[in-house]
């Protein structure tokens, strides 16, 4: 749709002689027509919002639009792609659209400013350090999925861009299996996260593309690749450390204990700054099931040891195991003083090795039942294992990712043995 737009005394030569001459210009910007499912999108949009689409479903039409509006009202912006000749038609596009308000070109840097102060830049992220030091109001990333090394370009370059002017991000993409654009699809989903949103969107959800072609693709692409491109499904690419996790996650959380059951809890501690989360987990020993989970951040050490001290008079645990790493120590042992039947655990390489492996053997062989918490399911599929040198394996969360909800489940299972006999410290 093409939208009036009026310009009395902006930025440029335009705008000064308009303001001269005490007249108002009008100007005819025509703006991405967007249906209703983008319509939506825009409607909730937080902060930093993550939309996986599938393919045609209308990614480069949202992201226009998104990356246009707040040029239009004196901002900067840039739009980012994985490689130069993936973000040339989107620059044609927006050059044109925005001809009418365009005061400057810059063809050699994808630079455009206009009469209304805004200024539009894009870049390439195979040479992302080039962005430092530039500030933006609004930051759109196509194909982030693809962005080589996005963990590290989104905190180390591109979220900075962000700070002066409070600006917002859109991450737009079609999905490549469990990385760090899954991860932050999954910040979106989780409630303690609320700067963060994310959306899924399949190619149907696009009224324009027509019910029979999408059938057409059911038919002859290759079931995974149809759920992925299509259906925008996240898919397992098969290096996980834990398989069969949504299989498990069939467990009911509880309010509190039930007569005759017993139970144990897992303790993953985490610093009051730095962004890293405290979690408890609580589990059944007879029904090998999760039955709660309390998961939180940025609270210093005397409310965090205030809440699994709360945790443990509601549940009575026969153990808590408790990670005894950095302030896991003090803390754990001033719960032991005060009462609380805590099992110090101190982890390194070796025994994190061995608890994952007890762990993934009990998800293979469906013995244990986990709560269906996005958080708590997205961190045990994303798990990795790295093969050291040395013959060992190094595992944690993939780069830019958590791991404390595995953390507290593994420290949980160490409750039991095989047999399923309770193990007092």
């Amino acid at each position: 749709m093409s939208l009036p737009w009026s310009l009395s005394s902006r930025k440029g030569r335009q705008g000064k002689r308009a303001s001269s001459q005490g007249m108002k210009r009008s100007f005819g910007v025509t703006l991405p027509r967007l249906h209703a499912a983008q319509q939506l999108i825009v409607a909730q949009a937080c902060r930093y919002n993550v939309v996986c689409l599938g393919r045609r479903a209308g990614k480069t039409c949202l992201g226009i639009d998104r990356l246009i509006q707040p040029a239009l009202h004196g901002a900067p912006v840039a739009w980012m792609s994985p490689t130069y000749r993936m973000l040339a038609e989107v620059w044609r596009t927006v050059r044109h659209r925005l001809g009418p308000v365009v005061e400057r070109v810059s063809e050699q840097h994808y630079r455009l400013e206009l009469v209304t102060g805004g200024v539009v830049e894009m870049w390439s992220l195979e040479y992302a350090d080039a962005i430092r030091g530039r500030k933006y109001r609004r930051v759109v990333i196509d194909e982030a999925a693809m962005v080589r090394d996005l963990g590290v370009v989104w905190q180390q370059i591109v979220r900075p861009t962000l700070t002066d002017l409070c600006g917002d991000a859109w991450l737009l993409s079609s999905p490549r299996g469990r990385n760090f654009f899954w991860e932050c699809f999954r910040r979106g989903e989780d409630p303690q996260q609320p700067e963060w949103g994310s959306w899924q969107m399949p190619t149907s959800a696009n009224p324009y593309v027509a019910p029979e072609e999408i059938e057409a693709m059911r038919r002859e692409l290759p079931e995974r690749v149809f759920q992925q491109e299509v259906l925008a499904q996240f898919l397992d690419g098969g290096a996980g450390v834990f398989r069969r996790v949504q299989e498990a996650a069939t467990a009911l959380p509880l309010d509190g204990p039930t007569v005759g059951a017993t139970y144990v809890v897992g303790c993953d501690w985490a610093r009051a700054v730095g962004g890293d989360y405290t979690v408890l987990t609580v589990m059944d020993c007879e029904r090998r099931a999760m039955v709660a989970l309390d998961r939180f951040s940025g609270v210093d050490y005397g409310v965090q040891v205030g809440r699994l001290r709360a945790l443990c008079e509601r549940w009575h645990p026969q153990v808590v195991y408790s990670e005894m790493n950095n302030m896991g120590g003090p803390l754990t042992e001033l719960l032991g003083r005060e009462g609380v039947p805590v099992h110090g655990v101190t982890t390194t390489n070796p025994s994190k090795a061995r608890w994952v492996d007890a762990l993934a053997l009990a998800f293979e062989r469906g013995d244990i039942a986990i709560l269906d918490d996005p958080v708590l399911v997205g961190e045990l599929l994303a798990y990795e294992g790295v093969l050291l040198p040395g013959g060992g394996m190094r595992y944690s969360a993939p780069p830019g990712g958590h791991d404390d909800c595995v953390m507290s489940l593994m420290l949980a299972w160490q409750g039991f043995d095989q047999g399923g006999t309770l193990v007092w410290p």
